[in-house]
């Protein structure tokens, strides 16, 4: 996927706005985030360099991650910017990142949801709302089939049995979990997918 956005973005993307509101190319950083501990789940992203952190912050919160309101943080080379400090996450992503390096991301910091994110390439982009994190790419919802039947697939998670990589259900096999089904929560394309109180 990398190579193929590299190529995509050389050739130049067209159609996303009217002719009327199309903008001259404006400079992203193109990183690529997955679970640090789920890697079936990833995305790459396009991000204006003068964003701040809380921007970045708050599209991995609402595309992946936010059931709660926990706080969440940034280690990039070796500095920790946090979201209960609010001036940490006010720097700018061309402050503190460069191509080719990687940092991690931490929601939550009991029940933690941990990605790793690779700063792939600089790239001029056009036609992109201004200031918007844009998603360019992104897996597709992993198919896991019922730990109990072996017949459908998992729509379900028990949050209990989650913590040791177990606990997919299928709707009727979740009803007759031993853990009871008030425990479990809907599968979805998340590497938090059963984690605490996550529906997507």
């Amino acid at each position: 996927m990398t190579r193929h956005l590299g190529a995509c973005c050389r050739r130049g993307a067209s159609g996303l706005l009217p002719a009327s509101e199309k903008r001259p190319p404006a400079p992203n950083f193109h990183l690529a985030i997955e679970g640090r501990d789920a890697k079936a789940y990833w995305m790459h992203v396009a991000v204006p360099v003068t964003a701040p952190l809380s921007k970045l912050d708050d599209f991995l919160r609402h595309t992946w991650l936010e059931c709660c309101g926990h706080l969440s943080a940034f280690e990039i080379g070796g500095k920790r910017y946090a979201s209960d400090e609010e001036m940490s996450m006010r720097a700018r992503l061309n402050q503190v990142l460069e191509v080719g390096m990687k940092f991690l991301y931490q929601y939550d910091y009991g029940s933690t949801t941990a990605l790793v994110v690779k700063v792939v390439a600089f790239r001029e982009l056009g036609d992109w709302p201004k200031g918007a994190v844009q998603l360019l790419a992104r897996n597709e919802a992993p198919q896991v089939s019922c730990q109990r039947c072996s017949i459908h697939p998992a729509n379900q998670i028990c949050t209990e049995c989650a913590w040791n990589g177990e606990g997919w259900l299928c709707e009727a096999c979740a009803v007759a979990h031993e853990c009871g089904d008030e425990m479990c929560l809907p599968v979805v394309n998340s590497p938090r997918v059963g984690v605490c109180g996550y529906t997507g």
